[in-house]
């Protein structure tokens, strides 16, 4: 069901987000160090641009699992409820 008020009460499924950039930085290793040993410096660069914009982001992503159930809510957390002052 769509409240109207999903940008403001979105939430993350941070741990599919985790596996999916560990998976992203497993590629971009492979990747850096393959291009990097064919002697493809271009793609090797971009690889590890790659690598460094997936580190961040894994950074992020535990940095908001671990600020507990607020921004990785359990079973036992309830949806937030929408917003009542909308028409």
């Amino acid at each position: 069901m769509r409240t109207g008020s999903e940008p403001a009460t979105a939430r993350s499924a941070l741990r599919a987000r985790f596996w999916l950039s560990l998976w992203g930085l497993v590629w971009a290793v492979f990747g850096t160090t393959v291009f990097a040993l064919t002697g493809r410096p271009g793609w090797a660069a971009a690889c590890g641009v790659l690598w460094v914009i997936v580190m961040v982001d894994l950074g992020v992503i535990v940095r908001h699992i671990r600020q507990g159930p607020h921004y990785q809510p359990g079973r036992d957390i309830p949806p937030y409820r929408p917003p009542r002052d909308h028409p």
